[in-house]
């Protein structure tokens, strides 16, 4: 795939107002095979955006986290299956919203408790304000801070499900880097930064950036009623109280390439070993029964997102990663693996087929429709090139 075509793509979803700016990146086993950046850091702004700007990566921090936990577990230290209390005894405080009388909460102790595994396939009965209007309703009325304060505080946000009995994307993640801690003794970052992103090379990617990485930091931007573009002013705070294992990551697109060609390559990467394969494999399986990943995951706060429609072929949930269960016709093949970052950053993992892939961009709210158009261009682009993907049903 030539360079020339993934600069393309980036600068027409640029020309046509989709993005301010924009870098994809596509991987192979063996390198890189594309590597573009087009547009400007802020709409309407002069400076480019280039292969090393910085994002910041929100969900798409989960999976960072999800490898830690999981070299955790190889190491014997922490078992998938303990119940999340008996590391986090915080967790077990926790109780099922189960709606309100009048302004006052309906709370009651959950029916079950939640392991670890849950945490990492969002079984685990914790969701976020911005797509379940009940924990919304109960943000307004506590005034409990939200997972952009990164105050621990959010964390008291109570289940909106039994754990074990439905996928519900939440704050999962940011329990799971907690388990990390407890377990590691170090924060999240600094484990992170020696078990991953050190024997990785991914030296651009952490929850805390230098003076230099905010210069080449894109801003986050929204999209307006008339549908163009302006910068929103949303900030992470620059010292959080913790390092959430959720959504506080920056990295760049080449960093994050690098973690995507590991998972490639099961779990290794330029002599650097920081996963199993069959660890790898575990990653990449159906965990989550016979629950069903929803429809249509409605928005409770349009400013942050839109409403998520389902993949278009069946999936599931392994741990960190969905899943599809069957060929997305010209574009990734069944056992993949993807997620994305609030900011409509998206990623894939087609271990079948050898390739993966990420786009990066600050645009809210999430899944706007013409970002992911541009995105999937990119993506089918990418398996047109290689002549791997599935042909389309005549």
């Amino acid at each position: 795939m030539g360079q020339e075509q993934v600069e393309q793509i980036l600068e027409q979803a640029v020309a046509g107002g989709a993005v301010p700016g924009a870098v994809a990146i596509a991987v192979d086993r063996d390198g890189v095979v594309a590597h573009a950046a087009a547009g400007a850091l802020e709409v309407g702004g002069q400076t480019p955006v280039q292969a090393d700007t910085v994002f910041r990566i929100a969900s798409m921090t989960k999976a960072l986290a999800t490898v830690a936990v999981l070299q955790l577990a190889e190491q014997g230290r922490l078992d998938l299956d303990a119940e999340v209390r008996s590391i986090l005894p915080e967790f077990g405080e926790l109780q099922v919203l189960e709606g309100f009388d009048g302004d006052t909460p309906r709370l009651r102790p959950p029916a079950t408790q939640a392991t670890v595994r849950q945490l990492l396939n969002h079984t685990a009965g914790c969701s976020y304000w911005f797509t379940n209007a009940d924990l919304l309703r109960w943000h307004d009325i506590t005034q409990t801070p939200d997972v952009f304060s990164f105050s621990k505080a959010y964390l008291k946000a109570p289940l909106v499900a039994d754990p074990g009995t439905r996928w519900e994307y939440g704050t999962n993640t940011d329990w799971a880097g907690l388990v990390v801690e407890a377990v590691s003794g170090q924060t999240l970052g600094a484990y992170l930064r020696e078990h991953l992103f050190e024997p990785l090379g991914m030296r651009e990617t952490s929850f805390r950036r230098s003076p230099e990485q905010v210069q080449r930091t894109m801003p986050l931007h929204s999209r307006t009623d008339d549908g163009g573009l302006v910068a929103n002013g949303i900030e992470y705070p620059d010292e959080p109280e913790f390092e959430p294992g959720g959504h506080g990551a920056y990295s760049t697109a080449g960093d994050y390439g690098r973690f995507l060609r590991m998972l490639l390559r099961g779990g290794e990467l330029d002599g650097a070993r920081v996963l199993k394969e069959e660890t790898v494999d575990l990653a990449f399986s159906p965990s989550i029964g016979d629950i069903q990943l929803p429809e249509l995951i409605r928005s409770a706060r349009p400013d942050l997102t839109n409403d998520i429609p389902a993949l278009p072929v069946p999936s599931t949930w392994g741990l960190g990663f969905q899943l599809v269960l069957a060929d997305i016709p010209d574009l990734r093949r069944a056992g993949s693996g993807s997620w994305a970052g609030l900011a409509n950053c998206y990623f894939w993992v087609d271990r079948a087929s050898g390739v993966a892939g990420a786009w990066l961009t600050q645009v809210l709210p999430f899944f706007d429709e013409p970002i992911v158009n541009a995105a999937l261009t990119f993506e089918g682009a990418v398996y047109a090139a290689r002549g791997a993907a599935v042909p389309a049903a005549s």
